[in-house]
């Protein structure tokens, strides 16, 4: 089954997430077959902190990819800024 789950990236004490469409059976961090955008939890106010590729995580979804929760949580919160 395909999910999209975030992988963490970044240094000790400055965590970096990238939003990726995986093999559920992968490893956190592993192989992965898409990156849909990234999430940076402590970006600068200059610096862009969440960034979504609506339409790949759309066509992702319609081909029965499952959202880790947490993912599901950060794309409604895309979708109201960009609203």
């Amino acid at each position: 089954m395909v999910v999209i789950r975030l992988a963490r990236g970044g240094a000790k004490k400055r965590p970096f997430y990238n939003i990726v469409a995986a093999d559920s059976r992968n490893r956190r961090d592993g192989r992965f077959i898409e990156r849909v955008g990234f999430y940076n939890p402590m970006a600068a106010e200059s610096e862009k902190g969440l960034v979504i590729n609506a339409e790949r995580l759309a066509y992702w979804k319609q081909n029965g990819a499952q959202l880790s929760p947490t993912v599901e949580r950060l794309a409604k919160q895309a979708a109201q800024a960009a609203a």
